[in-house]
């Protein structure tokens, strides 16, 4: 038997290709894999041949996707989610799917087709919603959790809608006799593999990690993820709810970290040929002659499934910034819509064109959520406005909690860094008082008697509220420093005496900050470089006194001695966030600056800093007037990147 591997290596090429493009124009991956697709596919350039293999290779990359999202899912925390699960993402489906479908029968649509269309528009993209939430480390968050209840729901609620979907073709006969069946069946499978697998696969695991194989671990994990897939595929279900189950099961041994690593080359290629696949279902003819009936379907898929999940997540009490980052976040279809349709479509369910529409209907928003989910945290603060009621409320809160307090710390950010920083003032008999937006660790926090409140310290009445006048320093801790430049100068407005004290995550903002009246910045880079060198210094036998008075002295110089570090191939580099560069380079013995002077350097005219000449073995850091350069010398300079360019040129060749 023959197998071609052109459809294969064609892929490859138009992945790398896609890739690189990508990254170039700083725009998820995901996005130029569809886009590829649709251009190499068979829909436009033919370049590459639409087969059973492709599709199925893109099936295991959503596969191992599941796989390595099951891992963040414990057993335990799945059952402490049934109520986003069944509750949120039962609903959710529920309600969408009758929702369309009464629309799409109000357009006069036929009701097969309708219902077809409506099950297929219902479901979300576990693939890029997922992949995105794990690169944003949003996993964790509320929304995650209830994003990824909603997702779990969406992948359950397949099975039986694709066992209805052979019914609705030929006979209503023993229509609810067959979907008990498969809900029957499907309970039996999954119980089966959660309690029978929890058992076996710590002990399993640890059998293979005796044997200190590397490769064999390797072959275990795929043994396990693909086992499990097919198990449950053989039970009627999909192959991805199976994958899922395989990781959650990993997720309770003490390999999962190990798993998590071995697993993410698989999962990433793959995934992009499934990204692939799709774009290539795209036909240019059908969207030439149904563009409006393609944006009509997209919006209306965008709009309603938002305006849905937006309104069960208000009626299930939560937030409205949860709700709303939900609802962004499931607001376009899915891989399983694209499963669904193609199904449909060989049952005679729904007519060709039609079919093809909803197809690119579901691409495009697809290719428009990356772009949505990237500007929820926007969005979100625009849409959401809470009541004036609410607000004065919270403003009360504060004022009554805060009434009795003066000369306090006031603390901005209750996460990690601000809650240490509250252990050590509460250790020391130091009053403070934090402020925060978590509503839920704020409550636990509330109720274990910290004295720190939900309240938005971008708003002036906040501030005022929580005693910033009354306060004896005020600290800055959250990590998002666009809003800590917003509430910097809020608080400046307001007491531009007050000692500030601001935590930086980049470098580059010690300035912005220095400048906007900060008294201290902290950094989050610096400050790990300057406790390293201290216990080194320690080390060497330095006295403490000595040690402590050098990192003081660094501080107080707003850290200019750890300025321009050299740049390695690991560092994300933005014309945005460098602003020094410090180079090394060595004088060959005829390089235009060997012989020459120190004053004949254009230092000045090129706005750089010559650090150091090294010399032999010798590092020279002070020249004389009449210093000269020789061949061999290495210069070590600092500024600009494209200074030190010029520089460099200037030094060896004499031209800039």
């Amino acid at each position: 038997m023959h197998i071609s591997l052109g459809p294969v290596v064609m892929i490859l090429l138009v992945a790398v290709l896609a890739a690189i493009i990508c990254r170039r124009l700083h725009i998820p991956a995901m996005l130029g894999y569809l886009v590829v697709g649709f251009m190499a596919g068979p829909g436009w350039l033919h370049l590459i041949n639409q087969s059973h293999a492709t599709e199925f290779i893109g099936e295991i990359g959503i596969t191992f996707l599941m796989f390595s999202i099951g891992l963040e899912f414990s057993i335990g925390k799945l059952k402490a989610m049934r109520r986003l699960v069944l509750g949120l993402g039962g609903l959710q489906v529920i309600l969408t799917l009758l929702a369309l479908f009464i629309i799409f029968g109000l357009m006069g649509i036929q009701l097969t087709w309708a219902f077809t269309l409506a099950a297929a528009m219902t479901m979300s993209s576990t693939a890029i919603v997922s992949r995105i939430m794990v690169e944003k480390n949003e996993l964790s968050q509320h929304y995650g959790h209830m994003i990824m209840g909603v997702l779990l729901m969406q992948d359950i609620a397949v099975v039986p809608l694709m066992i209805l979907f052979p019914a609705l073709a030929h006979s209503s006969d023993g229509l609810i006799l067959q979907m008990s069946k498969a809900l029957l069946t499907m309970a039996l499978a999954l119980g089966l593999l959660l309690i029978v697998g929890s058992r076996i696969m710590p002990v399993w695991f640890r059998l293979i990690a005796r044997t200190k194989s590397s490769e064999l671990f390797m072959i275990n994990v795929l043994l396990v993820t693909l086992g499990v897939a097919y198990l449950t595929q053989l039970a009627g279900l999909s192959l991805a709810l199976g994958a899922f189950v395989a990781g959650m099961l990993i997720s309770e041994t003490e390999y999962r970290y190990q798993v998590e690593d071995d697993i993410r080359p698989f999962r990433d290629i793959l995934l992009g040929f499934f990204f692939i696949t799709i774009g290539m279902k795209l036909n240019i003819q059908v969207l030439q002659s149904s563009w409006l009936m393609i944006l009509v379907l997209c919006a209306l898929l965008i709009v309603l499934k938002a305006g849905v999940l937006y309104g069960i997540g208000r009626y299930m009490k939560e937030n409205s910034s949860d709700s709303t980052k939900t609802a962004l976040y499931l607001a376009q279809g899915g891989e399983f819509g694209f499963v669904m349709l193609a199904i449909s479509g060989a049952l005679g369910l729904i007519s060709l064109n039609l079919q093809q529409a909803a197809i690119a209907a579901i691409l495009l928003s697809m290719i428009l959520a990356p772009f949505i989910m990237k500007s929820a945290d926007k969005l979100s603060g625009l849409l959401v406005k809470r009541s004036w009621d609410e607000q004065a409320a919270d403003l009360q809160t504060i004022l009554v909690e805060t009434m009795s307090k003066s000369d306090h710390i006031l603390i901005i950010g209750f996460g990690r860094c601000g809650q240490s920083i509250a252990r050590i003032l509460q250790q020391e008999d130091t009053p403070y008082y934090a402020i925060d937006l978590d509503a839920e660790r704020v409550a636990t926090a509330k109720a274990a008697g910290e004295p720190v409140t939900f309240g938005d310290a971008k708003r002036q009445e906040v501030l005022q509220a929580a005693g910033l006048k009354r306060a004896n320093t005020v600290l800055i801790t959250i990590n998002n420093m666009t809003e800590a430049k917003h509430i910097l100068n809020n608080i400046m407005l307001i007491a531009p005496t007050m000692p500030v004290i601001v935590r930086v995550t980049n470098d580059d903002n010690i300035p912005v900050f220095t400048n906007m009246g900060a008294d201290d910045i902290v950094s989050d880079e610096k400050e790990s470089s300057l406790t390293l060198a201290s216990q080194a210094l320690l080390s060497s036998g330095k006295p403490f006194d000595e040690v402590y008075q050098i990192m003081q002295r660094i501080r107080q110089n707003r850290y200019q001695a750890l300025e321009g570090l050299f740049a390695g191939s690991d560092d994300e580099l933005s014309e945005e966030n460098i602003h020094y560069y410090r180079q090394a380079f060595t004088l060959p013995p005829d390089a235009f600056l060997v012989g020459k002077s120190i004053n004949e350097l254009p230092l000045e005219k090129l706005k750089i800093k010559l650090l150091s000449v090294r010399r032999n073995a010798h590092q020279l850091r002070t020249f004389s007037p009449d210093f000269q350069f020789k061949a061999e010398d290495t210069l070590v300079v600092l500024g600009p990147r494209d200074k030190v360019i010029l520089f460099e040129n200037w030094s060896l060749q004499g031209t800039s």
